[in-house]
This record gives C-alpha cells, structure tokens and sequence, in this order.
C-alpha cells in the first residue's frame, strides 16, 4: 500500500499527534449550515477523526455516519458524542472500500483525501460517487498544501498531500460531478496550510 496505512494513523491518535485538529467542528461546515447550504438529511463523514463535525451535525439534526480507518479515531468520536448525549453511526473502515446501505444526500469530505496518498484518488472518487445519490452534494474542503519538493522536483510529499484544485477538476470530472465556478472560500487551517470550501453536485 503507498501512503500512510492504519498502524501509522492509529499510532498518531494514541501520541495525540493530530495537528489538523481544530479543537471544535470546521468553520465553513458551520457557515454552510448556518446559511442553509447544508440542511439536516443524511450525510457521511469520512476520516471522522476526533468527530467535532460528526457530533456538530448530530447535534443540528443530522442522520451522520462517520468512518475513520484508525480505531483510536472512531473510539476518540465515540467518546465525544457519548459526552454530549448524540448519537451517530461510527464505523471503523477504509473509506475506498466501504460502501453504505444505499446512497446518502451529502458527504463532508475535510481530511480523508488529503491523507490519502494520490495513487489511491480514483479508487476513493468512485466510493464517494456510490455514496452518494444523484443530486446529492459533496461539500469538500481542498488541502492546499505544496511543497517546494513537489513543485521542483515532483515529489509526492505528505501526509497532507497538496490537492491541487486544477487537479481535482481531472479526479471530480464533469461526467459524475456538477462544479462551482470560482472564487472558492478559503479557510486557514492549525497546520499552516488552508483548503478551498466548494459543494460538488453528483449527477
């Protein structure tokens, strides 16, 4: 397997050695939420990690189910929600792999990607498109995070891995997935890199 696998993420959650962890739920899910973008309906959380999103979006009337690879990440959201008296639906699985009892109306996809290394892209496109119903939205937050080895020499450098948003338009192609026209909003991240909000339509 390229990339990072589930030892290497389950020992991260057990040195707690999440920089990527905000401490509370993404600020634009709860722009998209407060505006209305997003509505209670059922929606997957992928790479759920701590669970701040996947307990916000219980909280706000949501059916969630939040998978994470690592089962130090899943017991992390267990814990979270057992807390606050949510409930949610938590698996422990690799997300390219995984496929839901039928398909859901949203995916909030923030960390699993860019975990991900790229050779595994096109394998996890095709998931989120199965999850997904047509007409269903993906509500993606795109990791901008290049590297000077990437840009000069074209090294695969990560995790995170850079989601070059050009890039991303080749992987979300226009036969499955409906884009936005930029500008994109842009939200500062712990780790020093920030993502690109954008909600992808499936066809």
């Amino acid at each position: 397997m390229h990339g990072p696998d589930a030892a290497f993420w389950q020992e991260r959650f057990e040195r707690g050695d999440t920089p990527w962890d905000r401490g509370g739920p993404s600020p634009q899910l709860l722009a998209w939420i407060d505006s209305g973008r997003l509505a209670p309906c059922r929606i997957i959380v992928p790479g759920c990690g701590s669970g701040w999103e996947v307990a916000e979006l219980a909280r706000r009337g949501f059916g969630v189910t939040g998978i994470d690879l690592a089962p130090a990440a899943c017991d992390r959201t267990r814990s979270l929600l057992a807390a606050h008296g949510l409930h949610a639906r938590i698996e422990q699985a690799d997300a390219i792999d995984w496929r839901p009892s039928a398909p859901v109306d949203a995916v909030f996809e923030q960390t699993c990607l860019c975990a991900m290394h790229p050779s595994h892209w096109r394998r996890y496109e095709a998931s989120l498109a199965a999850w997904t119903r047509p007409g269903g939205s993906l509500f993606a937050m795109i990791a901008q995070r290049p590297r000077a080895g990437s840009v000069e020499e074209g090294l695969i450098e990560g995790p995170p891995y850079h989601c070059d948003i050009n890039a991303m338009r080749m992987l979300f192609e226009d036969t499955r997935w409906s884009w936005p026209s930029p500008p994109y909003p842009r939200s500062s991240h712990p780790n020093g890199m920030h993502e690109f909000g954008l909600v992808i339509e499936r066809r």
